[in-house]
């Protein structure tokens, strides 16, 4: 039996963005954000740079850690009377290090439809550039800063899979510092500014990398041999 009109609900639509170059975003993207009403975003201005790139004019509201429970509830009012979302983050592709994945689980608990509309992606960017094995991996976005940072960096000194972080440009020399302590002398990979004007890829060892000094800039995303690997390559 068909739902009666009054108790259709909106589609969710998890719509990936850009990385940092705006010609990298996908035909139905640009669709699925002109279509809809309403497009929840991570932080409003960095999206409507998007918006006015590709002309599309529908509403922004933002919804990040900070106003996720109240801002969730009012999404998940929005779908249930029949409207569609976009949900975005800052770039690339929501949920992955950010609160976005809380809304998807609410829309699922209130029977609202969930597509995925896929595209760019800096976990995966830095892994096709990055040389290192790649049909399994392990991915920890940010690191603790403070409690529970040396019990995740042994816990990860044992990975066999390729590893691979996300780190903010004031902190990764102190992280390169750490891994190399825990890690011992690895192949890694630094992805910074992917698809970006000044993008640059840096290959080398982490003791080479821990003791470098230079000033990091823009968005830093590492990738490290594993364990398993490191050992082929020493009996190699």
């Amino acid at each position: 039996m068909s739902t009666p009109e009054s108790e259709k609900t909106g589609n969710l639509f998890v719509v990936s963005t850009p990385i940092g170059n705006l010609g990298d975003v996908t035909q139905r993207s640009v669709e699925t954000l002109s279509a809809v009403p309403l497009i929840a975003a991570e932080d409003t201005r960095r999206t409507k740079i998007l918006l006015n790139k590709y002309q599309i004019r529908t509403k922004l509201s933002s919804y990040n850690s900070f106003n996720k429970i109240k801002k969730g509830r009012e999404f998940i009012a929005h779908l249930k009377k029949g409207a569609d979302l976009a949900l975005v983050s800052d770039a690339g592709t929501p949920g992955i290090s950010d609160p976005h994945y809380h809304l998807v689980n609410a829309a699922i608990d209130a029977d609202v439809a969930v597509f995925s509309v896929p595209g760019p992606s800096a976990l995966l960017a830095a892994l096709t550039v990055s040389g290192l094995p790649m049909d399994r991996f392990a991915f920890e976005g940010f690191l603790p800063r403070k409690k529970g940072r040396t019990t995740m960096l042994e816990n990860l000194a044992a990975e066999q899979r390729t590893v691979v972080l996300f780190e903010s440009p004031n902190r990764i020399q102190k992280t390169l510092r750490d891994l190399h302590q825990f890690f011992g002398d690895r192949t890694v990979v630094i992805a910074r500014e992917l698809t970006k004007m000044y993008e640059e890829v840096i290959r080398g060892s982490l003791r080479e990398l821990s003791v470098q000094t230079r000033t990091w800039k823009g968005e830093v995303t590492v990738v490290i041999a594993g364990a398993n690997a490191t050992k082929k390559k020493q009996r190699a």
